[in-house]
């Protein structure tokens, strides 16, 4: 009986802590893809591939908390912003960090039940 109560307290605890990272890294990857953005538009492409990849690292942990189609969308378009941005193209990586920022919003939204 211990045993069965310990290992439900365990998998209750790491259910939570998945829980909890989503919602800690998804904000954030949000925060980051808005400064992408910004730097994007006045052509700080260093800055905007700088603020990508946090993004990226962020919107990964959150995939990886839980699974969401729109989470992972956004992920395809801060590897491209991320890309785009290397080979200095200001315009191109803003315009798929804007359309990443999108669907990282849209993956933010309370679940409906």
């Amino acid at each position: 009986m211990k045993i069965k109560t310990i290992a439900l307290a365990g998998a209750l605890l790491l259910i939570g802590a998945f829980a909890f990272a989503e919602s800690v890294h998804l904000p954030q990857a949000v925060e980051h893809t808005k400064a992408a953005i910004t730097h994007g538009e006045a052509g700080h492409t260093p800055v905007l591939v700088e603020h990508a990849t946090t993004a990226l690292t962020h919107a990964e942990a959150s995939e990886k908390a839980e699974a969401n189609p729109h989470t992972e969308e956004g992920i395809t378009h801060l590897k491209a912003a991320i890309d785009v941005g290397k080979k200095g193209d200001a315009a191109g990586g803003t315009t798929h960090a804007k359309e990443a920022l999108k669907h990282l919003e849209l993956a933010s939204q309370p679940k409906k039940k």
